[in-house]
This record gives C-alpha cells, sequence and structure tokens, in this order.
C-alpha cells in the first residue's frame, strides 16, 4: 500500500505526545489512525486492490 508512510507518521506524533504530556492528542491521533486504516481499507475495496490515482 502506497499509503503506509501515513502510519508511520501517525505513530511518530502519538510517540511525541505521549512522550511530552498530551495525553487527548495522543487519544485523537489513535483515533486518526483507525480513521485512516478504514478508509484507505475501502479505497483499495473501491479501487480493486489498486491504488487510486491522486
Amino acid at each position: 500500500m502506497r499509503q503506509d508512510w501515513i502510519f508511520d507518521v501517525l505513530s511518530d506524533l502519538r510517540s511525541f505526545a505521549l512522550t511530552n504530556g498530551l495525553p487527548a492528542l495522543a487519544a485523537q491521533v489513535e483515533t486518526a489512525m483507525r480513521v485512516a486504516e478504514v478508509e484507505l481499507a475501502a479505497r483499495a475495496t473501491m479501487t480493486g486492490g489498486r491504488p487510486r490515482p491522486n
């Protein structure tokens, strides 16, 4: 999946938030990660597993 990089970015942001005492931000990033997972999976399903051109 070409969009795997987004999970790396969100994971880094979550780690930063936890390290710096920002638990609400960390929770929001976790939500964003779940949303990204669902939307990217749906997008792959709609395009037959092929990344849709941007």
